[in-house]
C-alpha cells in the first residue's frame, strides 16, 4: 500500500508474479549518504540467500542462523551498520568468504523484530555499495576490510536519461499488466520515482532474475550500462510472461517450440524445488554419479553416458523419456563386475550337500569336483549341468543347496510353458512395455554376476509363431558364447560365463538336440524304499513337524508306518507325495494337540490306515507259473520301475493275432517280431508249424487303462509266446527286460536301476537282460543287488533256455491240427 506522507510502499515482487513476500521501498531522499569516515574500519558482514540488496532499497530479512542472529543483535545495539553480501549457493547453511560475492551493500538496520519461533526479522535499508578488500575474521561472525564503490558520473544528457527512464517504466507497466496479483498501487509508486539511479536500483531489486544476474547489476558502476542491462533482463522477463499468458489462453505464438519447452521445464523445476522433489535434471545427474562409481566395462560406461546425454536433451513430457530413464536405471543397477566370493572349503560344501539331500552321490561328486578345480584355477568358466530324472527326487531343491555350499546367490527361472523367445532375450526398446528377458531380470535381482541359476523344467519349453525359446537358450548355455550374451533390450553384451547354470528336466526326448549337446547330463534316478525311509526320517518328518508347530515329543512315526506310507499310499520315484501323506498324518496329530484330546503319540502302520483310509496302491507281486504264456516283465515309468505281466492265450481259429492292453506301436511291433521269430524257428523249438495257422493268438498286457510302449518287453513277449505254443512252464520268480531282433539278438534297454528295484519289491529272484547292460550295474549299489541272480544274454535261445523249464503245465492244450498235406 502506498503512503504519501512517508514516501514508502509495500508491494509484491512484480517481476516474478510468484512471490507473496512484501518488499518495502523508500525514497532515496530519506536515506543518508555515507562516507568512509563515518563507518567502522572493520565491517561486520551478514550473508543473505536468494536476493541482493541495492542502495536505497528497504528489505525485510528473516535471520535464522545462530551466528547471524548474534551479529544483528550486536549491530542493533551499536551503530546499526553492517555489510550485506549475497551467497553464491543458497544451499550452504554456514557460508565461508569463498561462498559469498565480493561486492555487496552497506545497510542500516531500521527495525528488529523477534518472532515467537525464535527467528529474528530485521528491516534494513541499503546505503552504499562496497567491495571486500580483505577478510578479517569468520568467528564469531564474518568481518572484512572494505572500500566504498561510487557510481560513475552520468555521461548522457537529460533527454537520453528521460528516454531510458520511460523505457524502464513502460516495461515495468507491461509486466504488471500481465501479473494481476501485483497491486495497482505499485504502478503509482514507480510513476512517482524520477531519480534515474534509484529507479534502476528499485527495479533491479524486484526484477525476476537469478541472484548471479542481480549481482551483475549491483557490480556495474556505470549508471547507463546498469540501466541497459536491467532493461535487457526486464524485456526477457516480459517475453516469458507474455508466453505464459498466451499458453494460458491457448493461443499459438510465433515463439519457437524449443523456447516454449524451456519455459515449461523451468516452471516444473521451480515447482519441484518448492515441493522438495527431485526434478528430471537431478535424477539424470544422480544416475551419472552412480555411473562414475560403477565397476563395469569401458564400452558399457561409454554407452551409458551417451544415453544420459540423450535424456538430457529430451523433453520430460515426451513418451520416450520414462522409457529412456528406465533403461538407464537398469544399466546402472545390473551387477556387471560384482561377484560373490566362492567358499572353497570342500568339506564344508560336502557337509551342506549331505545335510540337505540323501543320496544323489553323482551330483554331489560333480559339484565337489567343480569346486576343487575352481580352487586351483580361479578363472574357470561355470559348468552347465542338467539334472535329469523323475519328479520329486530333489532336482530343484538341490540347486539351492549348491548355492549354499558355494556361498553364492540363488535364482530360479521356471521354463515350463514358456513359448516366447522374448522371455529369454527380452524385447526391443521400440515396443511399448518393453523389458529385458528373464535371464537379465534374474541376474539383476540376484545383484551378483555369478549366482547359481536354476533353469527349471527345461524339457517343457514350447515354441510357436512368437519364436523358439529353446533356440534362444543355445546362446545362454554355450560357454563359448555366453560371455557376450546380448539381450535385445539391453543392447550391450553381458558376461554370463561366471554363472553356474543348472537345468532340470524330467525327460530328455523333448529337449532340442543342440541344446542337449551343450549341457552336461547327470541322471538322478528314483529312490529305493530304503532311501525313502532314510529321507522320511531325516528330512520329511522333522520338516513337517516343524511346519505344523509340533515338538519332537508330540509325535513318533515308527519304521513300519513309514513303509506303509511308501508302499501302500504312494507310487513315485521321488518323495513329493510321500511328504504330503506324512503331512496328512501330522495334521491329524496337530488337531488332537490343539483340541487337547488324548491320542497315541506313536504312529504305527495300523494308525496310518485309520488316518488315511484304505490303501491306494496294491503292489504287483510275482504270480505262480502254473498257467502257460504268463511271463513277468520289467518296465520303466516316470514314477520309477514296475513289473508287468505279458499274458498269451491260444484259441481255435485261423492264425489271427490280437493285441490288447493299450499298447503303443513299438510294443505291438515287438509282439509281431516275437511271433515271426517263433515261426521261423518253430522246428528247433519243437513247435508244429500248423499251430500258427490253426489257432488264433491273443497277447494281453494287464492294466489296460494305462498306455504302454517301448521295446524293452521284446524278450518277455517272446518267452510268453514260446511258453504258450510249447505249453512249457516258465521258471519261478524270474523277470526279464530286453529288445529282440528278427535274427534273435537281444539288445540293451534303459532304466535298469529302476527295474531292478521294482523286481526286488515284487519278490523276484532272477532277472534276464542283455549282456550290454552289465555296465549299468556298476552304478548300482551292491546292497540293491543282494539276493538277485542276474543272467546276461546275447541271443534269444539263451533266454528261452533260462526262462522255460522242460516241464509241461499241469493241464496242457491238446492241439487239434489238420492233416498235413504231403506232395
Amino acid at each position: 500500500m502506498f503512503k504519501k506522507d512517508s514516501h514508502s510502499l509495500l508491494l509484491s515482487n512484480f517481476a516474478s508474479g510468484d512471490s507473496e513476500e512484501l518488499i518495502q521501498i523508500i525514497a532515496p531522499e530519506d536515506g543518508q549518504e555515507l562516507s568512509e569516515e563515518k563507518l567502522p574500519k572493520n565491517l561486520p558482514v551478514l550473508p543473505i540467500k536468494n536476493t541482493v540488496l541495492f542502495p536505497g532499497v528497504v528489505l525485510p530479512i528473516t535471520v535464522g542462523r545462530t551466528k547471524s542472529i548474534r551479529l544483528v543483535k550486536r549491530a542493533y545495539r551499536g551503530d546499526r551498520i553492517l555489510g550485506v553480501l549475497a551467497q553464491k549457493n543458497n544451499k550452504i547453511e554456514d557460508p565461508k568468504f569463498k561462498d559469498m560475492f565480493d561486492v555487496g551493500t552497506i545497510a542500516k538496520i531500521l527495525k528488529m523484530i523477534v518472532l515467537p519461533d525464535g527467528n529474528t526479522t530485521i528491516i534494513i535499508q541499503g546505503q552504499s555499495r562496497f567491495k571486500v578488500e580483505a577478510q578479517v575474521q569468520e568467528e564469531p561472525h564474518h568481518q572484512v576490510n572494505f572500500s566504498l564503490i561510487q557510481d560513475n558520473p552520468i555521461k548522457i544528457n537529460a533527454k537520453e536519461q528521460k528516454a531510458i527512464i520511460q523505457s524502464l517504466k513502460d516495461t515495468a507497466a507491461k509486466i504488471m499488466n500481465l501479473s494481476p496479483e501485483i497491486p495497482r498501487e505499485a504502478q503509482v509508486a514507480i510513476d512517482n520515482i524520477e531519480n534515474f539511479q534509484f529507479l534502476t536500483h528499485f527495479l533491479s531489486s524486484n526484477v525476476n532474475a537469478e541472484v548471479t544476474d542481480k549481482q551483475r547489476l549491483l557490480e556495474v558502476s556505470d549508471p547507463q550500462e546498469r540501466a541497459e542491462l536491467l532493461l535487457e533482463f526486464m524485456l526477457k522477463d516480459l517475453q516469458m510472461l507474455e508466453l505464459k499468458h498466451e499458453i494460458q489462453e491457448k493461443v499459438h505464438t510465433d515463439i519457437d517450440q524449443q523456447q516454449r519447452d524451456y519455459f515449461l521445464r523451468n516452471q516444473i523445476r521451480i515447482l519441484q524445488d518448492e515441493l522438495g522433489q527431485d526434478g528430471p535434471d537431478q535424477e539424470v545427474e544422480a544416475l551419472r554419479l552412480r555411473g562414475l562409481e560403477k565397476d563395469w566395462p569401458a564400452e558399457v560406461a561409454e554407452h551409458f553416458q551417451k544415453e544420459l546425454d540423450k535424456i538430457s536433451r529430451m523433453n520430460p513430457a515426451a513418451a520416450e523419456f520414462p522409457v529412456a530413464m528406465s533403461y538407464s536405471e537398469l544399466l546402472v543397477d545390473l551387477p556387471w563386475n560384482e561377484v560373490t566370493e566362492d567358499n572353497f572349503d570342500l568339506s564344508h560344501a560336502k557337509k551342506i550337500l549331505d545335510r540337505d539331500h540323501f543320496g544323489l552321490e553323482k551330483v554331489k561328486e560333480r559339484i565337489i569336483e567343480y569346486l576343487a578345480v575352481r580352487k586351483l584355477k580361479k578363472d574357470l568358466k561355470g559348468p552347465i549341468l542338467c539334472l535329469y530324472g523323475p519328479p520329486g527326487v530333489g532336482k530343484t531343491s538341490l540347486g539351492k543347496s549348491i548355492a549354499d555350499a558355494l556361498d553364492r546367490k540363488y535364482v530360479r527361472m521356471s521354463l515350463g510353458g514358456v513359448h516366447d523367445e522374448a522371455e529369454i532375450r527380452g524385447h526391443r526398446k521400440t515396443y511399448i512395455g518393453a523389458m529385458p528377458g528373464k535371464v537379465i531380470q534374474n541376474i539383476n535381482r540376484a545383484k551378483s554376476s555369478n549366482p547359481v541359476f536354476i533353469l527349471d523344467e527345461i524339457d517343457k519349453v514350447n515354441s510357436d509363431f512368437r519364436g523358439d525359446p529353446s533356440s534362444a537358450l543355445l546362446e545362454v548355455l554355450d560357454p563359448e558364447q555366453n560371455a557376450t550374451f546380448k539381450d535385445n533390450y539391453l543392447e550391450v553384451d553381458y558376461d554370463l560365463s561366471k554363472v553356474l547354470f543348472i537345468a532340470t528336466a524330467n525327460s530328455l526326448e523333448t529337449i532340442q538336440p543342440a541344446l542337449r549337446d551343450r549341457m552336461e547330463i547327470i541322471e538322478i534316478s528314483g529312490y529305493t524304499i530304503e532311501e525313502k525311509l532314510e529321507i522320511a526320517k531325516k528330512h520329511l518328518i522333522p520338516k513337517q513337524r516343524k511346519e505344523h508347530g509340533l515338538k519332537s515329543g508330540d509325535i513318533s512315526i515308527d519304521k513300519s508306518a513309514i513303509e506303509k506310507l511308501i508302499k501302500s499310499y504312494t507310487r513315485e520315484s521321488g518323495v513329493r507325495n510321500l511328504e504330503r501323506k506324512i503331512a496328512s498324518v501330522i495334521r491329524n496329530v496337530a488337531k488332537s494337540v490343539a483340541m487337547e484330546d488324548e491320542y497315541d503319540k506313536k504312529i504305527s502302520s495300523t494308525r496310518v490306515r485309520e488316518i488315511l483310509g484304505p490303501e491306494i496302491f496294491d503292489r504287483e507281486n510275482y504270480e505262480d507259473n502254473s498257467i502257460p504264456g504268463v511271463v513277468t516283465g520289467l518296465a520303466w515309468t516316470p514314477a520309477g520301475g514296475d513289473i508287468l505281466f505279458i499274458e498269451s492265450s491260444l484259441s481255435r481259429g485261423k492264425g489271427k493275432l490280437t493285441l490288447s492292453g493299450q499298447l503303443g506301436d513299438v510294443m505291438k511291433e515287438s509282439a509281431v517280431a516275437a511271433l515271426s521269430y517263433l515261426r521261423s524257428h518253430a522246428e528247433s523249438l519243437k513247435i508244429d508249424h500248423r499251430i500258427f495257422d490253426s489257432y488264433d493268438l491273443h497277447v494281453h498286457v494287464p492294466a489296460g487303462a494305462i498306455p504302454k510302449d517301448g521295446p524293452s518287453a521284446g524278450i518277455t513277449m517272446l518267452t510268453s509266446l514260446a511258453s504258450v505254443f510249447t505249453q512249457r512252464k516258465v521258471k519261478k520268480q524270474i523277470a526279464m527286460t530286453g529288445e529282440i531282433t528278427l535274427r534273435g539278438k537281444v539288445l540293451p534297454v534303459g532304466g535298469i536301476k529302476e527295474k531292478i528295484l521294482a523286481a526286488r519289491r515284487a519278490g523276484i529272484k532272477e532277472i534276464i537282460m542283455c549282456h550290454k547292460n552289465q555296465k549299468d550295474l556298476e552304478e548300482i549299489s551292491e546292497k540293491y543287488l543282494k539276493g538277485l541272480k542276474i543272467h546276461f544274454v546275447e541271443y534269444v535261445p539263451e533266454v528261452l533256455e533260462i526262462a522255460l523249464t522242460k516241464q509241461k503245465v499241469s493241464d496242457p492244450i491238446q492241439f487239434i491240427l489238420p492233416e498235413e498235406v504231403k506232395a
